[in-house]
């Protein structure tokens, strides 16, 4: 690429001499001998990297920075300073500055820095156009993030969504590996087509050669018709096999030549079916380990792994959380139609102090119970579940393990979310359903179960 860089000095000397420099290394060169001349050139041209003098008539560097980045908030701008102003280089750099470079100016350290601020300003212009993109496509939720590396995570999605590459998701549970896999196809060429997802732990290996291949009439006892499957379900589009680890080697091994011929035979038939789809994967379990202990095929790992992403836990995304409890506390209460402001400091302190196990899925759980369960505007610590039973203050549990079987804790937050539904509702089981998100009928079965009375 024939990047332009505009290099500013007062000194004609230095000026000339880095000019000619940068040209010898393929670089298109302006050259301004004061900061008002810069900003004039800034103006017209679509300059790549400024490099500026720290010190000089007139305009001064600093000065030039501030303006240069009113112009262009991502352009990368590298500073000379004299050997004894490396405090003010220091400075100038957390006004903006990319980097300094001290005189006299070693010309191959230059250009190193150079070339570094270049990629960068390239992946900076790549997650700012990927942006644009989510918010332009209406992705139905967004990953929320100012994590650096989520913000790398993103940028290589998008990358990868550009291309039919295979994608290997990989990450604990909870981390949001579907949601940007369906990120991940909202981007790509194919995101008219279907984004078909398959939770492969959840199925057996008949029920999943079933659901994958599709099969024929009379296949098979209770195979009354035909039933496509989800290779040609996902025509054109994209395949999602979530927790592929979990996939029996029968079936590793059918998947594999369908990776390799694009064609399948559906379940109970001989007919040789093309199929065309893209498909991206996600595990949290150790391939590697699986592949050594044989339960997981080595060939079929390198076909599924072209591109591989690894999602951090939420643990390690501390600077997300306050956006992310915004995010959920904004969602769940305008779906449930709950008049929730925010929450006390002390139950706002445990959100973000607690370590999240269960990740953004279960921060969102924990969100949701507190907005239902809510007593006033305000969440405070025992809504979000601090009765002094649920929340270890010290381990920052939310369940103290021994003290409840999970079986039990489950039922006794499902009872709590019903009985405060039912008191928002004034005992209209219609709407209590409704807000639950369960059938009326559902609703019925459980308030019987748990012995709750009509209000």
């Amino acid at each position: 690429m024939n990047y332009k860089i505009l290099v500013v000095d007062d000194e004609q000397n230095q000026r000339t001499v880095l000019g000619k420099f940068l040209e010898s290394n393929g670089y298109k060169v302006f050259l301004a001998e004061s900061g008002e001349q810069a900003i004039e050139i800034l103006k017209k041209e679509t300059i790549d990297a400024l490099i500026t003098d720290m010190k000089m008539k007139g305009m001064s560097g600093k000065d030039l920075l501030k303006k240069a980045k009113m112009l262009n908030p991502l352009l990368p701008i590298i500073v000379i300073t004299a050997f004894g102003s490396v405090e003010d280089a220091v400075e100038v750099m957390r006004a903006g500055a990319s980097d300094y470079i001290t005189k006299p100016v070693n010309l191959q350290e230059l250009l190193i820095k150079l070339r570094k601020e270049l990629e960068r300003a390239v992946i900076a212009k790549e997650n700012e156009q990927l942006r644009k993109e989510i918010i332009d496509r209406s992705i139905s939720e967004k990953i929320i993030t100012k994590n650096e590396k989520m913000l790398e995570i993103l940028n290589i999605a998008y990358r990868a969504a550009k291309t039919d590459a295979p994608v290997l998701i990989l990450g604990e549970s909870g981390t949001g590996k579907e949601l940007l896999a369906r990120t991940i196809h909202e981007l790509s060429e194919r995101n008219n087509n279907p984004f078909v997802p398959v939770n492969c732990a959840a199925l057996n290996a008949g029920v999943l050669e079933s659901e994958l291949f599709g099969h024929e009439k009379g296949a098979f006892t209770g195979a009354t018709s035909l039933k496509k499957g989800r290779f040609e379900l996902a025509e054109k589009g994209t395949l999602f096999l979530d927790e592929i680890g979990d996939i029996p080697l029968e079936v590793q091994v059918k998947l594999l030549r369908v990776l390799q011929e694009r064609e399948i035979e559906r379940v109970g038939g001989t007919k040789r079916i093309p199929v065309d789809f893209r498909l991206i994967s996600a595990t949290n379990k150790n391939l590697q380990k699986a592949i050594e202990e044989g339960k997981f095929r080595e060939d079929l790992f390198y076909r599924i792994n072209v591109i591989t992403i690894e999602l951090p836990p939420l643990r390690e995304r501390k600077e997300d959380l306050p956006l992310l409890i915004d995010y959920y506390l904004n969602k769940w209460a305008n779906h449930y139609g709950i008049n929730v402001k925010g929450f006390t400091k002390e139950a706002y302190n445990k959100l973000l102090t607690y370590h999240y196990p269960g990740n953004i899925r279960e921060l969102a759980n924990i969100i949701q119970r507190a907005v239902v369960l809510s007593r006033g505007e305000y969440i405070n610590f025992v809504d979000i579940g601090g009765d002094g039973k649920h929340i270890d203050k010290k381990s920052d549990n939310f369940f103290k393990p021994g003290e409840v079987k999970l079986s039990e804790a489950i039922e006794k937050i499902e009872k709590e979310m019903i009985i405060k539904a039912l008191e928002k509702c004034n005992g209209v089981q219609t709407k209590a359903a409704e807000m639950l998100g369960i059938s009326e009928r559902n609703l019925r079965y459980k308030m019987q179960k748990y012995k709750i009375k009509k209000i």
